[in-house]
């Protein structure tokens, strides 16, 4: 008797060591993006001023990635993407550029859609504030001094 449960015990441990493998084996088929980093915080930019960043991603899985159209939270967020596939191991860049004619605090995100098994959020966050003035120099004369031509 204590050898039949001591067989059905070992038994019990190897078919669930044997699932648990099974699973681990599962989440690495097929495509997978793995992205340095999902979000970027601009801190303060001028109006007018660059407004992009480039999110570096590579392909983890084994089989080729392609990604379809990223969509950004709104129309002042604008993402550009790589058309063609990525191979296992390649890496690439997925660029988020904001308009920064608009003043004011953002923080804007983008969907990343793609034949991998889930969706990757990017986000910039940030605020535009207006260019200082120009101020032109000051040139400094001795008190009742006329300014001399050349």
């Amino acid at each position: 008797m204590k050898k039949l449960i001591g067989i059905l015990i070992i038994i019990l441990m190897a078919t669930s060591l044997q699932a648990q493998n099974h699973t681990k084996k599962k989440s690495t088929n097929g495509p997978e993006l793995t992205f340095k980093s999902d979000s970027h915080d601009f801190g303060t930019l001028y109006q007018q001023s660059d407004g992009s960043f480039a999110f570096t991603f590579v392909n983890s899985g084994n089989e080729p990635v392609i990604l379809s159209r990223p969509r950004s939270s709104c129309g002042c967020t604008v993402p550009s993407w790589p058309k063609e596939p990525l191979l296992p191991g390649d890496s690439s860049q997925i660029k988020v550029t904001y308009n920064t004619h608009i003043i004011g605090a953002f923080n804007k995100s983008v969907m990343v859609y793609s034949n991998a098994p889930k969706v990757i959020v990017l986000r910039i966050k940030g605020k535009v504030v207006p260019r200082p003035a120009a101020i032109l120099p000051i040139k400094k004369n001795s008190k009742g001094s006329t300014p001399v031509s050349k």
